[in-house]
């Protein structure tokens, strides 16, 4: 069969199969030539879905007439000239117009800026008419009709026109975070129509005009160089998580992208933060020199490649765990915002407890009575299970001395004075504004857990010999693969050895867990080095290990407290970066400020 050239109009269909893969595609490309274009306004219009209609306004600098017949023919282009090495615009490859084209009925009209009429042009089904005049205000307007009429067996890979539209609606929303500075509408026969004024320079709240009000008062603030590349933008707190991805928005010099190594890097930031099955909120942007990324990945352009990937991984990171060190701790309003729905007249819950007499109801709160001042070794051998070590090893979990607040003492600390505890398990401590509930066995896991990390930096973690060696008996696999990672065990204080095919012999653990249910501790890890990731390296491991440790090792539910134990567990959690979740990701605390308590006594 011989070689032959195609033709221009099958050509073009065939690069619209990478470019345009929806009409969200179509839309995405228009709207970037909009912001190319200098716009400060933009206004998109669909109908069913953009299969129907796809109609882009904008007031740019416009076209002229010469330069509309070029903008419809592949590759050409006013971004770019010789070198794909500075490319700072979002557009630059010369194949979206010619694409669209090719399966759809394309109309342009624009008048450039100074000039003192329009010009239109139109190609349908990959046919350009004529160049015409044709009234226009200054920028353009782009209309897309009847999208892959002219490659009908694309139509069939389509999703409701539902799905259609909320996937341009997505589009919108990136770019609308990315470029505060321009006022968005979107609206259509399909739609309600959805406005984003400009915002200026006043990022946080464009943000929170995409991802909910509730964002700007869950934020954390993100301001980090390394080398030549910057990094910007905001994270939420641990306990401010979704069901899925969608709220994570990542932009490379400026340009809305969907990068594997940003959403892993983000993971990773987070991964002793959030709940399995959780994903935090994020707006990441990260500035560099357009030499130091490939842009050109793919034509959709969503893809990038840094040339230095470790450096753009290690910078996020490092980033995020120094921005939620530093405010982490912070209890999400969102919780407090719950409880408050909880308690408004007409909540029903998924299941109503038996309803008990006053009189012969046992009441959950136990009243906190003040005790005699102790030294704070004694108070903290005679309260947390974790803590029941001699003064020199307390040393190691609590560094400091805490001053012990009575209980009828006005709170005078973030997390205030502890007033009682429920059900066994939660601290219920009063603020000087409100009141915060606090879920003892989460909190003391994530003080564990930041303690042995902390010792991990300078040595070997202490540990305590059994007398009698414990034996525990396991699956050979399980044994294989405690046995595989005994170095790394025996850092963090957990001394083991192979006791025959399928069982392992416990001789140490690590002395700030205290008294330990060693069995139970082990068959967990085993579990969890089987779905350890072992590219994460040996602080990776260690810290992973740890986490498993400290569940097992902190203050249990259902353990009653002395009120100089409440109140030193809390002067701890206000001394330890991150303690607003625990190891897994759950919230140690919800706030309630008093004035949603009064609301809920309609006293405001």
């Amino acid at each position: 069969m011989p070689v032959k050239q195609l033709p221009e109009t099958l050509i073009n269909q065939i690069a619209a199969g990478e470019v345009i893969e929806r009409p969200a595609s179509a839309a995405k490309e228009l709207i970037e030539n909009a912001i190319d274009a200098g716009a400060t306004r933009i206004e998109i219009a669909t109908a069913g879905g953009g299969k129907s209609l796809i109609r882009i306004t904008d007031n740019g600098s416009g076209m002229d007439a010469a330069d509309l017949d070029l903008a419809v023919r592949r590759h050409c282009t006013s971004k770019i000239s010789e070198t794909l090495d500075d490319i700072r615009t979002l557009g630059f490859r010369g194949e979206a117009l010619p694409s669209i084209g090719s399966v759809a009925k394309l109309t342009i009209t624009s008048r450039r800026n100074g000039h003192s009429e329009g010009s239109q042009v139109a190609v349908i089904g990959g046919r350009m008419s004529g160049v015409k005049p044709a009234p226009a205000n200054t920028g353009t307007v782009v209309e897309v009709r009847d999208i892959f009429f002219a490659t009908p067996a694309r139509l069939k890979f389509l999703k409701t026109e539902k799905a259609e539209a909320g996937a341009i609606t997505e589009v919108v929303k990136r770019m609308a975070i990315a470029f505060p500075q321009i006022r968005f509408v979107l609206s259509g026969s399909d739609r309600t129509t959805l406005e984003f004024p400009a915002t200026g320079d006043d990022h946080l709240a464009r943000m929170a005009q995409i991802l909910g009000a509730e964002f700007r008062d869950n934020a954390i603030e993100i301001d980090a160089m390394r080398e030549d590349v910057g990094l910007s933008g905001f994270v939420g707190v641990p306990t401010f998580h979704r069901g899925n991805s969608a709220h994570q928005y990542a932009f490379v010099n400026g340009r809305p992208v969907q990068d594997k190594l940003i959403l892993s890097a983000l993971r990773g930031a987070y991964a002793e933060s959030v709940p399995s099955g959780r994903y935090p909120v994020a707006v990441l942007s990260i500035r560099l020199d357009p030499a130091l990324v490939d842009v050109n990945v793919h034509p959709a352009k969503s893809d990038v490649r840094f040339r230095d990937p470790g450096l753009v991984r290690g910078l996020i990171v490092g980033a995020i765990r120094e921005a939620l060190h530093r405010e982490g701790d912070r209890a999400a309003t969102t919780g407090a915002s719950g409880m408050m729905r909880a308690f408004r007249p007409g909540f029903q819950p998924a299941q109503a407890a038996p309803r008990t007499p006053w009189a012969a109801a046992a009441s959950p709160f136990r009243p906190l009575h003040p005790q005699p001042a102790n030294d704070f070794a004694e108070q903290v051998q005679s309260g947390f299970d974790v803590l029941t070590m001699p003064a020199a090893r307390a040393d190691a979990v609590i560094a400091e001395p805490v001053q012990r607040t009575a209980a009828q003492e006005a709170p005078r600390y973030r997390l205030g004075a502890a007033r009682a505890q429920v059900h066994e398990n939660y601290i219920v401590a009063q603020t000087e504004d409100g009141l915060v509930i606090v879920d003892q066995h989460a909190a003391h896991e994530r003080l564990v857990f930041e303690a042995m990390r902390k010792a991990l930096d300078n040595k070997r973690l202490a540990s305590q010999v059994l007398l009698i060696p414990e034996i525990i008996d396991l699956p050979e696999e399980d044994c294989d693969r405690l046995m595989a990672n005994a170095t790394e065990l025996d850092r963090l204080g957990l001394s083991i050895e192979r006791f025959g095919p399928g069982a392992v012999a416990v001789r140490e653990t690590p002395a700030m867990l205290g008294e330990v249910d060693a069995a139970s501790m082990v068959r967990d890890l085993a579990d969890e080095i089987a779905e350890w990731n072992t590219a994460g390296g040996l602080r990776g491991k260690l810290e992973y290990v740890a986490a498993t440790m400290a569940c097992h090792g902190s203050v249990r539910s259902g353990r009653r407290l002395k009120p100089e134990e409440m109140n030193a567990l809390l002067r701890e959690m206000e001394a330890t970066p991150g303690s607003g979740t625990c190891n897994h990701g759950r919230p140690t605390y919800i706030e309630l400020k008093l004035s949603d308590i009064e609301r809920l006594f309609g006293r405001s």
